[in-house]
């Protein structure tokens, strides 16, 4: 029975891929760092704020950090048409804070803290550049890029808190350039041992400013785009037998959005983890194409390291073919 239903799950994500209109926020400023961090976390369809177990990362909520077991490092490259590219590093760490020692020699900690770096790249390249008889003379390349930096405490076994500090660039073309510095918060409060809700608002103050004098001299202009304000809510819940995570999150904006995604991982033998996502559920359109999501991962113990081989197929609407992450991560 508990096999019929995850394949039942399976089907549902992949039959709900269903191709309509264009969504607003897919076009405002930023869009490249809404599209997920990593095999894992697309794997999951995205939802991932209020997850506190296996390997995290503070891009879907700066609290998560303190969770982590263990020192964790990530990276992931991303198959894309178009001659697109979209790449993925990160590292997250717990640190005990208040060390006390109880008699019988165990070691415990007043509160934890946690850090968690990260840096998305995304890109066109190939871009022809022609002349006014339509020959070709050159090639030029796009890069959009987030490093972000992020600090969180566990005030207490139910509640932790955590701030991201993030910094763009984009390189659009020859002398034009825009940076911008942004702010997430986040908090994970845990309603029962099993179950957790989170809370993030994700892009305060991001935006590029623009300026074309450099190209166009006195015709140039000052522009600025700003990143639509993200408000989140999650809800996951971690089952023991079987090892089964389920995650569901509601994200609003300022741009008109009301996005619902859920995503499920079970651990059918040790050291296996399988995935399914659905992202980009619009509650206020009937004709905005889902993004179904599958993936996997397996670990390999080593004496004092864990590698992991992750993989994430994402349905891309809209494009020649789908998306594939493919990734490793490192335990120690």
């Amino acid at each position: 029975m508990k096999r019929n239903n995850l394949i039942l799950i399976i089907i549902f994500f992949l039959a709900a891929s269903v191709y309509g209109q264009f969504s607003r926020i897919n076009s405002t400023a930023g869009s490249f760092s809404r599209l997920g961090f990593g095999a894992r976390g697309m794997g999951m369809g995205n939802a991932m704020s209020s997850v506190t177990v296996g390997n995290l990362s503070a891009y879907y909520n700066p609290a998560v950090s303190v969770y982590q077991e263990n020192s964790f490092f990530q990276a992931s490259y991303s198959i894309l048409s178009l001659d697109r590219s979209l790449n993925f590093i990160g590292f997250t760490k717990k640190f005990g804070l208040g060390k006390t020692v109880s008699p019988d020699g165990r070691e415990t900690f007043r509160s934890y803290a946690g850090l968690s770096v990260g840096l998305i790249n995304a890109g066109v390249s190939g871009i022809e550049v022609r002349d006014d008889a339509g020959e070709k003379f050159k090639s030029v390349s796009t890069s959009e890029n987030q490093f972000f930096v992020a600090v969180a405490n566990r005030f207490s076994g139910k509640l932790a808190v955590g701030v991201a500090f993030k910094f763009y660039y984009y390189s659009l073309y020859e002398n034009m350039t825009a940076t911008s510095v942004g702010i997430d918060i986040g908090a994970i409060y845990s309603l029962t041992k099993s179950m957790n809700l989170s809370f993030v608002v994700s892009d305060l103050n991001s935006s590029y400013k623009w300026d074309s004098s450099n190209i166009y001299g006195q015709n140039g202009r000052n522009t600025t785009d700003k990143f639509p304000l993200i408000k989140k809510v999650g809800l996951s819940y971690k089952f023991d037998d079987p090892q089964l995570i389920l995650a569901v999150e509601w994200q609003g904006s300022n741009a008109n959005s009301n996005i619902l995604r859920g995503g499920i991982e079970y651990q059918p033998i040790e050291n296996l983890y399988l995935r399914g996502g659905l992202d980009r559920f619009e509650l206020s359109e009937d004709d905005i194409p889902v993004r179904p999501s599958l993936g996997f991962s397996y670990l390999y113990g080593m004496k004092n390291l864990n590698l992991g081989i992750n993989y994430a197929f994402v349905v891309e609407p809209y494009s020649t073919s789908d998306q594939h992450i493919i990734g490793i991560n490192l335990l120690f």
